[in-house]
């Protein structure tokens, strides 16, 4: 059973970082990274220094999630799709919030670094990114009790971090990433919604009041469809767009059969456990759809066609 699942010693450290999301961390960084090439040289350092602390925030702002769930009796040790750190690994919630702070702090303090190389405002927009990973589950009115959930996570860890690393190797702001960023920026937030589809009855009786919750779990998956389909159409259009347009970026069309998959799963699930595969194809959907877009932005860099 899922609930009698637990990890021990350093494995239970890896799972509070809920390692299956971190792709939500290191895509958009990756396509920042790669549209760089059409414009500007990539600087190493700020790659390394980038990814880390992208990581650390999205890991800390699932301990986060960890922490104020269990706070507000929402997780047990029965519970579908949660690290379990606390509820069936025997972590007390003030180790889970410690190390939450701690990767906060190191995420700052890299901040700083980045800071230091490129501009003030870097700093002022990751403070921001990072108060808004606190408040997606913590505070007074957390975002993710909301319909806003898929739409901030989207923004900040798709949009916010493809246009901080493209502005910290270039030093300057352009449409063309921000185009990009707008399919990754779809299928992060789409991580989120597949995240609520799954949990949505338990969320309905704790009071939230997620999108799925509003409109019910049939337009939820017909939305996520629909996004996915606009996402794919999209690269198109950006492909035949020039002068930075490539037919590279056709090659995100190899991952069209995991999104036809990803809906059917969505759309037959009922059951948090019978909606766990299309949460994990939603998350591979996610981690395919960013690599090809990726190396199609690599291949155009490279050679200019």
């Amino acid at each position: 059973m899922q609930g009698t699942d637990t990890h021990t010693g350093i494995r239970k450290y890896i799972s509070l970082t809920r390692p299956h999301t971190l792709t939500a961390g290191f895509i958009p960084v990756l396509v920042g990274t790669a549209s760089v090439l059409l414009f500007s040289s990539i600087r190493w350092d700020m790659f390394f220094a980038m990814l880390i602390a992208t990581l650390l925030i999205q890991s800390a702002t699932n301990m986060f999630n960890e922490y104020f769930d269990y706070k507000k009796g929402l997780d047990s040790a029965e519970s579908v799709g949660i690290a379990g750190a606390i509820v069936r690994n025997g972590m007390s919630p003030k180790a889970v919030m410690s190390i939450a702070v701690a990767f906060y702090i190191l995420a700052g303090l890299i901040g700083i670094y980045i800071t230091l190389g490129s501009s003030f405002w870097v700093l002022v927009v990751g403070a921001i990114s990072m108060a808004v990973g606190y408040l997606y589950t913590g505070g007074p009115y957390p975002i993710s009790w909301t319909p806003f959930g898929e739409i901030f996570a989207g923004f900040f860890m798709g949009t916010v971090i493809i246009m901080i690393t493209f502005f910290i190797h270039t030093g300057t702001l352009h449409y063309f990433p921000l185009m990009i960023s707008i399919p990754v920026a779809i299928t992060i937030g789409l991580l989120n919604m597949a995240n609520n589809i799954r949990d949505r009855k338990k969320d309905k009786e704790s009071g939230r009041k997620t999108f799925v919750i509003l409109v019910g779990k049939p337009i939820a998956v017909l939305t996520t469809a629909a996004l996915l389909a606009f996402a794919y159409g999209f690269i198109v259009w950006i492909a035949l767009f020039k002068p930075y347009g490539s037919i590279f970026l056709l090659l995100v069309l190899l991952s069209l059969p995991v999104f036809i998959k990803t809906v059917k799963l969505m759309w037959k699930g009922s059951t948090p456990q019978e909606l766990i595969p299309a949460m994990a194809s939603m998350g591979k959907l996610n981690t395919i759809f960013g690599l090809l877009l990726t190396i199609g932005l690599l291949l155009n860099g490279l050679t200019g066609i």
